[in-house]
């Protein structure tokens, strides 16, 4: 095994001690999500917070206003939702960040036993999750392998396989009467537009199913909350974009809503089945609506500029929602029906100081414009700064007008940050995200490449210290922009990415590999010259400038035998880079390793370009 040259992790980064104690605050500010709360007894609700220093599951009885931790371990826990009853709570127990688990379930209330371990189903093999959707007598669970996925369901103290394909499927939707059950499922060979089926959970026979054709996804968001309504709420893209429609699956008939918004959009149910909640998203940033289903009306509802997260309508009408902007750290918001919105929940603690607002534009591609965001510091001299280009995971997201601490430290540390909405990424359409098909990194990083053109001709960043940075597909494509791209990039930090994509392929979880496959037109036996083409490794030896890696010994996205093989290659020319090798996963949950990392990314830059 080749040594590594292992990074500097500094003590700090600023002299100045309230500079150096603000960038770490943002980080150690305790921050929670959009409270879940249970579909039959509201007052039991679940987040995921950091308030022990790493993000865990929490219980909120709004009752009795009791907050209680419920999953401590050491590398985190960030999936869990809650029984319908409010009985339960469950969560993915997976080892050390790997994804490859099974889910569990333990009482919401506190009980005397508090060191009991939390129950599984039996006859439910561990897998990495596809889909849970826990009933008050039927629980439908989905397990991904190496196989394919499996579907069970559990009643009447049975487990029983609903659906089994070596294709990549998940459980989408239980009914209100946990009568029917929706799976999403790939078994026409592309799962990055999945198709919907229903079954009954009687007997698994088949009650409806609906595709679009080629090209063209479903997504099943979640069945009527009313008892009796077998209505499913669903996303569909038959034009051009994602839109809403509700398929009543006993009729068998579907109604599309149109709705005169420019972006994408997602929704859930109002409690009594007459209305949605609909999160609107366009140009970076979010917006709330209310839609009557009887009148057909669409009514706006008043929120700041920024990020909306997670939203949904409480049986007396209020709007929770998770909201916050650039320059405002997140807070978890409430609108009552008089339409007074005020903060819900504030976390213990100091909040975290506030960052630098940003500024966005369309940049002409060469796909057409590419949505950009641009954040500098509020001190900045005019003219170029060194400038960290963030290249956003996925591919399938998109960088937002919403509070980053990591952004932030970029901005305090003296850099311009600028994030492109990269062709592949979603919010600007389907022809927008699916251009990266059959030529996947490349497409990406001529929009890159255009960006970083009119930053530099518009006296945003000079040149001669541009990084380009980036996790997951963002790791991929700055290890990709590096060798490919060798001219215009000082520096190059890359988290969690895909190095060796042939070695990845074969390694990665088969969820991704379905992906892949859809995404690059086959696997490497069936198209070995795409993937030899779009893999950072075939660029490998053109890399010139210094580089920085950062992975994580469990992930199963991106595993860590393909980066080693990019490292050895490095290793054995002499060039230039720095490897820290940490224990979790797809990246960590646990705060004071965030801002290690953090530290480290930072701390590698201001020493490359001195």
């Amino acid at each position: 095994m080749t040594n590594h040259p292992e990074p500097t992790v500094p003590d700090s980064l600023f002299a100045d001690p309230a500079a150096e104690a603000r960038w770490r605050a943002r980080f150690t500010a305790a921050r929670m999500s959009s409270p879940e709360w249970a579909r039959d007894e509201p007052s039991a609700n679940i987040y995921i917070s950091n308030l022990s220093g790493v993000f865990e599951i929490y219980a909120w009885d709004r009752a009795t206003d009791e907050h209680r931790k419920i999953t401590d371990r050491p590398n985190g826990t960030v999936h869990a939702t809650v029984a319908p009853d409010g009985s339960a709570i469950w969560w993915f127990n997976d080892t050390d960040g790997d994804e490859y688990g099974h889910w569990v379930h333990e009482p919401f209330a506190r009980h005397d036993q508090e060191d009991a371990a939390p129950a599984s189903l039996p006859d439910i093999p561990d897998g990495y999750p596809a889909g849970l959707e826990p009933g008050l007598s039927v629980t439908a669970v989905g397990v991904s392998t190496d196989d394919g996925t499996t579907i069970y369901t559990h009643s009447d103290g049975t487990t029983r396989t609903a659906y089994a394909s070596e294709h990549d499927a998940g459980v989408a939707a239980l009914s209100r009467d946990e009568a029917l059950l929706a799976i999403s499922h790939s078994e026409h060979g592309d799962s990055r537009h999945p198709a919907l089926r229903v079954l009954a959970t009687d007997g698994f026979g088949l009650v409806a199913e609906k595709w679009d054709g080629p090209g063209k996804g479903l997504d099943a968001l979640e069945f009527s909350p009313v008892p009796g309504d077998q209505r499913l709420l669903v996303l569909h893209e038959r034009h051009g974009k994602e839109e809403l429609l509700i398929w009543d699956v006993a009729r068998d008939t579907e109604t599309e809503i149109s709705l005169d918004l420019p972006g994408e959009v997602a929704a859930t149910w109002y409690p009594d089945g007459t209305a949605l909640l609909v999160v609107h998203f366009h140009s970076g940033r979010s917006t709330l609506h209310s839609y009557d289903l009887d009148t057909g009306t669409l009514t706006g509802i008043d929120t700041p500029p920024g990020r909306i997260g997670g939203a949904g309508v409480r049986p007396d009408g209020a709007i929770e929602y998770a909201w916050s902007s650039a320059q405002t750290p997140p807070a978890i918001r409430t609108r009552a029906v008089t339409g007074e919105d005020t903060v819900l929940l504030t976390p213990p603690g100091e909040r975290a100081p506030e960052s630098v607002a940003i500024t966005d534009t369309y940049v002409d591609g060469p796909g057409g414009p590419i949505h950009t965001l641009i954040s500098r510091p509020a001190d900045a001299p005019d003219g170029p700064l060194p400038t960290m280009f963030s290249l956003h995971g996925g591919p399938h997201a998109a960088d937002e007008d919403r509070f980053s601490a990591y952004r932030a430290v970029w901005v305090d540390a003296g850099f311009a940050v600028v994030e492109v909405n990269y062709r592949g990424s979603t919010g600007y359409g389907s022809a927008w995200r699916d251009a990266i098909e059959g030529r996947p990194g490349l497409t990406e990083l001529e929009d890159v490449a255009a960006v970083h053109d009119w930053a530099v001709a518009n006296g945003i960043t000079d040149p001669a210290k541009s990084v380009v940075n980036g996790a997951s597909w963002g790791g991929y494509l700055s290890l990709l922009a590096l060798g490919t791209q060798p001219d215009r990039w000082a520096a190059g930090i890359s988290v969690v990415p895909v190095a060796d994509y042939v070695t990845a392929y074969h390694d990665e979880m088969e969820q991704l590999r379905a992906f892949d496959r859809a995404l690059f037109g086959g696997s490497p036996d069936d198209v070995p010259e795409v993937y030899q083409k779009c893999s950072p490794l075939t660029y490998v030896d053109d890399v010139s400038a210094p580089l920085l890696v950062l992975a994580g010994d469990n992930d199963p996205r991106c595993p860590i035998q393909q980066i080693e093989n990019y490292l050895d290659r490095l290793a054995k020319r002499g060039a230039r880079y720095e490897f820290y090798r940490y224990d979790a996963g797809h990246g960590s949950l646990v705060v004071a390793e965030t801002i290690k990392q953090t530290a480290i990314e930072v701390d590698f830059a201001l020493r490359t370009l001195g």
